[in-house]
């Protein structure tokens, strides 16, 4: 089930060489033996954004909104031990997490991802060409709001104003570069908006991605897909 180990031969490799375009579906390729491998080669849909647009909140009744169709899954489950790298981009833990979600899609059901995370993060890894697309939607605040809803956060999360100033120079950043971003990144803002309403719409954003992106489990819902922006967790 592991698409980086072949199942024949039992070679591993951390460049998986995926085959989209035969005519039975993507197949990955082993470079030692060449047995091509049936492989399920869905969208991931990732719901990011700056720390305090409400991911986390928001995660929770996509749970009771898609868990029959789709796997919701938090990306700071794994920011824990050795994947807490410490360089920019966090190679170590997008990696592991691009792994996880391809495993998760052979089971028929597109992994929704919510966590801080832009395109330049995921789309230059090896593990990228496991996934038919990657679609973003970023959850976005106005500045004041954003700030105090890290200042009202528990102190065991540490948001010092330092560290608030930070993400708020992150935030302005998505919101300037999402559009320029390969692929771009929506932006929904929730500055004023009840939790319930933009899960709804996050939900029907989702459904939407699965199904443009090859997804066998959603149709088009018409869903609306609106300004907004990504970024962190």
């Amino acid at each position: 089930m592991n698409p980086l180990i072949c199942p024949d031969c039992g070679d591993f490799t951390d460049r998986p060489d995926v085959d989209a375009a035969g005519p039975s579906g993507a197949v990955v390729c082993c470079a030692r033996c060449g047995h091509r491998a049936p492989f399920q080669r869905l969208p991931l849909l990732c719901v990011t954004g700056p720390s305090g647009t409400g991911k986390s909140t928001v995660a929770r009744l996509l749970l009771e909104r898609l868990s029959a169709e789709f796997v919701v899954l938090e990306q700071d489950l794994l920011w824990t031990g050795g994947l807490r790298d410490s360089s920019t981009e966090h190679p170590q833990f997008r990696t592991t997490w691009l792994r996880t979600a391809a495993m998760i899609h052979q089971n028929g059901r597109p992994v929704v991802l919510c966590g801080t995370v832009v395109p330049p993060e995921l789309e230059g890894l090896p593990e990228r060409a496991l996934f038919s697309e990657i679609r973003y939607l970023g959850l976005m605040c106005e500045p004041d709001v954003l700030a105090a809803r890290l200042r009202n956060r528990p102190a065991w999360r540490e948001w010092d104003e330092p560290r608030i100033a930070e993400m708020l120079d992150y935030a302005r950043w998505v919101e300037e570069t999402a559009h320029e971003m390969d692929p771009p990144v929506d932006l929904l803002d929730t500055t004023r908006v009840p939790v319930e309403h933009t899960a709804e719409e996050v939900a029907r954003w989702v459904e939407r991605a699965a199904a443009r992106g090859g997804s066998r489990t959603a149709e088009g819902t018409g869903a609306a897909e609106t300004a907004a922006d990504p970024a962190s967790g």
